[in-house]
């Protein structure tokens, strides 16, 4: 078949995830921004912006789940049970920082 994907590459890949919605999260400039400018005009932007990024962590998550990756490690454990629940819920947008006081929002 094809090459062994190491196990590096989805650890890479789900930190990348986490950055990308913890960004969309605290309204930064991301690679969707760039992708689509002219939703910025529109107030629904920054909530699609964010379901977007929410689906992008949830895939990568599921990929490493099926491969047997370890990926609870990269967040708390409130973190953890937001994405095993799956939903985007406004909980999940007021709280996904709460319980992370040691770790600074993504710069």
């Amino acid at each position: 078949m094809g090459k062994e994907i190491p196990t590096d590459f989805f650890v890479t890949k789900l930190n990348e995830a986490k950055i990308h919605f913890e960004r969309a999260l605290d309204c930064k400039h991301t690679e969707f921004d760039d992708l689509y400018p002219y939703m910025i005009e529109h107030p629904q932007f920054f909530w699609y912006k964010r379901y977007v990024a929410w689906s992008e962590l949830l895939t990568v998550v599921k990929l490493c789940k099926e491969l047997e990756i370890d990926w609870q490690g990269q967040f708390t454990e409130q973190q953890v049970d937001y994405v095993n629940k799956r939903v985007m819920s406004s909980k999940v947008l007021d709280y996904w920082f709460e319980t992370n006081d040691s770790k600074e929002h993504v710069g």
